[in-house]
């Protein structure tokens, strides 16, 4: 039987875009409140806060969240090669504008320690192009604690005229303005994906290339910290292969370790771990995790200011860390030249960890956000605190999770976290002078133990997917020994290579009938399946179009044992062979045989089949070579007298061999060559004289 379509209504499209344009166009005064409502969700649920339910855990979580980003803040500032001030600065922005601007209620955004690699990055490439000093490290400054204290053999003042920058301007200048410029541009290629609706972009981040780019951005994260666990000064490597080149430096060097920060490092590590793995095996009894960080860095503080490690033992500590805000100042347009191509992928990047984060929360609490709205909000969460020293933010899994164990409720437990850290920036910074970086170090390390355990996750990855395993190895190994930039960019381009390979060449088979009903399975994979005799039926486990034309037929001539082509040609042969024969008068042994022998070897193949039934099941789509394709295989197989049939085709594969003529102009034969299911089709064949 053949099904009647529906009729489509025709639309015109001039029209519809006409209409959406006059609309989107189009001001009125509800418009413009539903806008600044949906531009600021803040509006829309503010002032529907359940105070008396929703407070306390707000409140908790807030307090929890900003006591742990102080001292992350601190430690992550090494991460992006930048001074503690500005880690604080951003923690403190981010939080208030994606409360604002932000649709989920739980999601921590603010500093991120692989946006901060990636930052770091940058920051570290363009010192070195500006002619500074990557070897070492920003000392100690001594008197007020105020930005302009800086030691001067580390920041004395240059004319600078390096992109347009006419002004002095030492190191730890020129780097937080690559820091800001970058932060803005990726902020303004996010806020620029949100008005082009470009979210779809980050599907092409699976969570294998996620997961790989992650735990091999953490390696490069804990190399880069080992020089400050055992308080060596080696170059800071940059560019490609910089693991590789940092763990030789640090083995070079390894005979200058100071002793105080081994020492220390040993004890905060100890310390640390302890803490986080009794925390994670009792959390169920803890009201809300430990704050390990903030005892850890002020004991580790104490320690070091009376017991004067970095006078007596030269142990490297963080230096006088200023009060207050500094006045804002634009990005350089000039810096923002330079680096509008690194901004790139740490946009993408930024943007989908927020956006996985955020529908996770959303789907595990039962409300809905809107990628969107996301995009928007991470954008300006990054445009607007470019104004004000601070670099780029993400959503961080760590704390959400924190976040959300500890009672958050919406996003005012995001500005109880700005104002511990307000309270830090106005009053407790300085208190940090004396706080060794070797702690930060192993704040920072301990901080990948949820990236580094993925390695023991692989056996049960591979055991689940060896492709998904293998793009994840790929995207580790690029992302650690080339650069993170570099590695993501592989891990996306060989996603998707694995994904045209699996479409080149798919499972093919044969099927055979499941005794007593009218289904049918493959048969190298099932057993007691019975042949139908007379029929074969081909089964093809992907789109057909031209990257995998020439494995369909090489699959259908291998599986059914026959080449049209050469068993056309084989009995063109024969009968070419047979008028030679008739022709001889004489009935002579030719070349050694006799007549009989000559005869069999004259004759055709024997074909065992007289249908073929392609299962369509599969084939999602067909392009124009996969329909000349198609259209190819029924014209050689007819030429057998062998008929092709189609089942279980799908709508848009019965379009398309309609508008390519497979069935004819007039689709009068389309009954008895396409099926519904392959049991009818089997049925019709075996009706056949």
């Amino acid at each position: 039987f053949l099904m009647e379509r529906k009729t489509r209504v025709k639309i015109n499209r001039k029209e519809v875009i006409l209409a959406k344009l006059r609309k989107s166009c189009s001001c009125t005064p509800k418009k413009l409140k539903n806008f600044v409502m949906d531009f600021l969700p803040v509006l829309r649920w503010l002032p529907k806060y359940q105070c008396k339910e929703y407070i306390w855990g707000d409140v908790m979580s807030g307090l929890v969240i900003g006591i742990i980003l102080v001292p992350q803040a601190i430690a992550y500032s090494l991460l992006a090669g930048l001074k503690p001030i500005y880690s604080l600065y951003t923690s403190f922005f981010a939080n208030i504008i994606y409360f604002l601007m932000g649709t989920s209620r739980h999601v921590s955004v603010g500093i991120f320690s692989l946006i901060s690699l990636m930052v770091g990055q940058v920051v570290d490439r363009e010192l070195l192009l500006a002619g500074f000093d990557l070897n070492d490290d920003f000392p100690p400054a001594m008197g007020d604690g105020s930005l302009q204290n800086d030691n001067q053999s580390n920041t004395t003042a240059f004319n600078l005229t390096i992109a347009g920058m006419n002004a002095e301007c030492g190191k730890e200048c020129y780097a937080i303005g690559i820091a800001t410029a970058l932060t803005f541009v990726a902020g303004v290629y996010q806020v620029l994906m949100g008005i082009f609706r470009l979210g779809f972009v980050s599907m092409y981040l699976s969570e294998s290339v996620l997961d790989g780019f992650a735990t091999g951005a953490s390696l490069t994260i804990l190399t880069a910290q080992v020089k400050y666990l055992i308080g060596i000064k080696i170059p800071r490597s940059q560019g490609h292969g910089m693991l590789v080149i940092t763990w030789i430096n640090i083995f070079r060097n390894i005979s200058q370790a100071n002793l105080c920060d081994v020492i220390t490092s040993a004890i905060c590590i100890v310390v640390l771990v302890t803490a986080k793995e009794l925390g994670d095996r009792y959390k169920h009894k803890l009201k809300f995790p430990l704050p390990t960080e903030l005892v850890v860095i002020v004991v580790a503080t104490l320690v070091s200011h009376y017991g004067k490690l970095n006078e007596v033992y030269g142990s490297s500590v963080s230096g006088a860390i200023p009060t207050g805000f500094i006045p804002p100042k634009v990005p350089h347009f000039n810096l923002m030249v330079r680096v509008a191509i690194d901004a790139l992928p740490l946009a993408i990047v930024s943007f989908v960890f927020t956006v996985s984060l955020s529908e996770m929360c959303a789907k595990k609490y039962a409300y809905t956000i809107r990628a969107n709205q996301e995009m928007f909000a991470v954008g300006f969460c990054n445009i607007i605190p470019s104004f004000f020293h601070s670099f780029a933010t993400s959503a961080a899994l760590a704390k959400t999770l924190v976040k959300t164990s500890t009672g958050c409720q919406t996003q005012v437990s995001g500005v109880i976290s700005a104002m511990v850290v307000l309270l830090v920036l106005l009053f407790l910074a300085p208190l940090f002078y004396s706080l060794q970086k070797c702690v930060l170090a192993c704040i920072i390390i301990v901080s990948l133990r949820g990236a580094l355990r993925k390695f023991r996750d692989v056996p049960a990855r591979y055991h689940v997917n060896k492709v998904d395993t293998l793009v994840w190895v790929i995207t580790m190994l690029a992302s650690a020994l080339i650069s993170t930039e570099v590695g993501l960019l592989v891990g996306i381009v060989f996603s998707m290579l694995c994904i045209i390979v699996r479409t080149q060449r798919p499972r093919t088979a044969l099927l055979g009938q499941i005794q007593d009903t009218s289904f049918y399975e493959d048969d190298l994979e099932y057993e007691n399946l019975s042949s139908v005799p007379k029929v074969k039926i081909f089964r093809f486990e992907a789109p057909l179009y031209y990257a995998n034309r020439n494995y369909f037929l090489k699959s259908l001539y291998r599986l059914t044992n026959l080449d049209p082509n050469l068993e056309a040609a084989r009995r063109k042969k024969y009968k070419k062979k047979g008028k030679q024969h008739l022709k001889k008068e004489d009935h002579t042994i030719a070349n050694g045989l006799g007549i009989g022998e000559t005869t069999l070897q004259l004759v055709p193949k024997q074909i065992d089949f007289q249908a073929l039934v392609v299962d369509c099941s599969s084939i999602s789509f067909l392009d124009t070579t996969g329909v000349n394709t198609l259209k190819e295989i029924l014209k050689d197989y007819k030429d057998l007298n062998i008929s092709v049939l189609l089942a279980c085709c799908n709508p848009s594969v019965i379009d398309s061999l309609k508008r390519g003529g497979y069935f004819g102009k007039d689709f009068g034969s389309m009954q008895e060559m396409l099926f519904y299911s392959i049991h009818n089709a089997v049925q019709f064949a075996k009706d056949q004289k």
